[in-house]
């Protein structure tokens, strides 16, 4: 080390090196990182600093720890880094849904089986012996509103109306035209086709169908309705970033590595620069949002009286007890009626009888459950309690990228910062605001307009929200529509579609073609978010087009290297 030529090289390197931000002395550190983030192999590393002009991203002035492939990794690792932020910010938001949803079905079920207890009950006061016949009947209506509300197309008219179809011959045979043994199967069959003409129950049938058409069309809306926020949340969180975005993800959060700078965070300003631009397109969701919050506030105020589904199934048994008294008051009428229309009552014979009064035996001794009254909180309370803590999520999407950078990816106290090509005391470029207008001068990230699959997902939003505030009142069981959106029937696909993509068709699945999925095929996933992370993890390498000059300064000439290669060479030799 003491000959003059070693010397005059040290002083060389250390006068061409030391202009600008200090270049690494050794790559041990950047090396750490790389292998306890799991970013590549180590191999990809250079042994010490050397030159980047192979770089397209992460260019400088200054010697560099980083290679082309190890840029490439990085940029995959920043991809990788955004995605799992936004999973991890929108999983209690999710999770608040997602089980609230799970609620609500099981709330419904609860209330169908308590319904069906009430009414067999009320039943069983009327006529021990109608009552066990009428079982079968009082578990089909129910049966069919249940499949009404989970999404069936059934006509809520229909099936209301055939029960009471079937419930009439039973009335008939027991309370308004009872004699020693039951009528035969043909008559019964003649008094059950008579029931629409004479209207024993009078306007029971129809006002049971109109509240349950009313109070069930509003819970498979809320049902519907929050299918579609988890299926919103589950298209953000893995919303494919443009190529302009990604390249600003990667200057942000691994360039500085290239610098030996592994512990530098990014100064505020650039940190929404940056992401303000990469979420611009997820940030016009946020006046939807708003409003879907809004909308469901709305829709649970009007689920009261007619529309309160748990006040109308814990009814029914009130208003068949009224409806059966109606055709006991009326009997005189209704059996003359009948016997105009089927003749004088056919009975069955003696053996027959005996043969009912056995089965009817039989079924009496298995005792009818008594009614029970429902444990746990109300349907209101839920939804009150439910409602009261969405609302603190209704500014999510407007503020999403500013909650990113300051509680993930800035350091505070006034620190020094990284703005994207050096380490300084504070950020000094224009700061823009959030949406697609804004970011028309954004100097960080370049954003052509907004994303297919986002527009979308907001004329989803928009859809749901014009049901929910009855501004578009749907047809029974035509809820599906909601399913389907707007756009062509092809689909779009979030983010660029370019050779980064491999949305050649080539590759096998590289490059991820996402379609909006349907809502029915959105399952709440709140444990298993992990397992989508691998539609980010392998993608091709970053293009190779020309970089925008903006990595700070020119590179050192070739005249220098000339000299400063053999000092480089001499002084790793030593």
């Amino acid at each position: 080390m003491g000959s003059p030529w070693t010397v005059v090289c040290t002083l060389l390197l250390a006068c061409c090196c030391g202009s600008g931000a200090a270049s690494p002395d050794r790559c041990d550190e950047v090396r750490k990182v790389f292998q306890l983030r799991q970013i590549g192999p180590n191999q990809l590393l250079p042994l010490s600093p050397r030159a980047g002009s192979d770089l397209h991203v992460c260019m400088s002035k200054n010697l560099t720890c980083c290679t082309k492939k190890m840029e490439e990794r990085y940029q995959l690792a920043a991809r990788r880094d955004i995605q799992n932020l936004l999973q991890m910010s929108s999983t209690s938001l999710k999770f608040l849904i997602s089980r609230n949803v799970a609620t609500f079905q099981e709330t419904f079920e609860v209330l169908m089986r308590h319904a069906e207890n009430h009414t067999n009950a009320v039943l069983q006061g009327l006529h021990h012996s109608m009552a066990d016949q009428a079982v079968g009947p009082v578990r089909e209506l129910f049966t069919d509103i249940s499949l009404f509300l989970l999404g069936s197309e059934l006509s809520v008219d229909e099936l209301v109306q055939r029960f009471f179809d079937a419930l009439f011959p039973l009335v008939y045979n027991h309370l308004i035209n009872p004699g020693l043994s039951e009528i035969s199967p043909g008559y019964a069959e003649c008094v059950r086709s008579s029931r629409r003409d004479v209207r024993p129950f009078g306007g029971a049938p129809s006002l049971l169908a109109d509240q349950i058409a009313r109070s069930g069309v509003s819970g498979k809306l809320l049902l519907q309705a929050l299918h579609l926020g988890i299926e919103v949340i589950n298209t953000t969180d893995h919303l494919q970033l443009s190529r302009e975005c990604r390249r600003a993800l990667l200057k942000m959060h691994y360039c500085p590595h290239c610098q030996g700078l592994t512990q530098s965070k990014p100064c505020m300003g650039y940190c929404l620069n940056v992401m303000r631009g990469c979420l611009a397109s997820m940030a016009e969701i946020d006046a939807h949002w708003r409003e879907f919050v809004r909308s469901l506030e709305g829709l649970s105020a009007r689920m009261h009286g007619p529309q309160d589904l748990e006040q109308v199934l814990l009814g029914v048994h009130a208003l068949l007890r009224d409806a059966v008294g109606h055709a006991q008051k009326n009997g005189p009428r209704l059996s003359a009626q009948v016997h105009r229309l089927c003749g004088p009552p056919s009975r069955r014979s003696t053996q027959s009888v005996s043969i009912q009064h056995s089965s009817s035996s039989s079924k009496e001794s298995i005792p009818l459950k008594a009614p029970v009254r429902v444990l746990g909180e109300s349907l209101a309370v839920r939804r009150r309690d439910f409602l009261s803590s969405l609302r603190h999520y209704r500014t999510y999407y407007g503020g999403l990228a500013d909650q990113l950078c300051v509680s993930e990816l800035v350091l505070g106290d006034g620190l020094s910062c990284w703005n994207g090509t050096d380490v300084v005391k504070s950020y000094t470029l224009r700061v823009v605001g959030n949406g697609i207008k804004a970011q028309s001068v954004n100097p960080e990230v370049k954003v052509k307009a907004a994303d297919p699959v986002i527009n979308q997902i907001i004329d989803k939003l928009k859809h749901i929200n014009q049901l929910l505030q009855g501004k578009s009142i749907p047809k029974l069981g035509s809820l599906d529509q909601i399913e389907t959106g707007s756009g062509d029937g092809e689909g779009h696909y979030s983010g660029d579609c370019d050779d980064e993509d491999g949305c050649d068709g080539s590759g096998g699945g590289d490059g991820v073609k996402r379609k909006v999925s349907r809502v029915s095929e959105t399952s709440p996933d709140v444990t298993g978010d992990h397992k989508h992370h691998h539609h980010y993890h392998h993608h091709p390498p970053v293009e190779d087009a020309e970089m925008e000059g903006r990595a700070g300064g020119p590179g050192l000439t070739g005249a220098i290297w000339v000299l400063i290669l053999p000092c480089l060479h001499m002084l790793l030799a030593l």
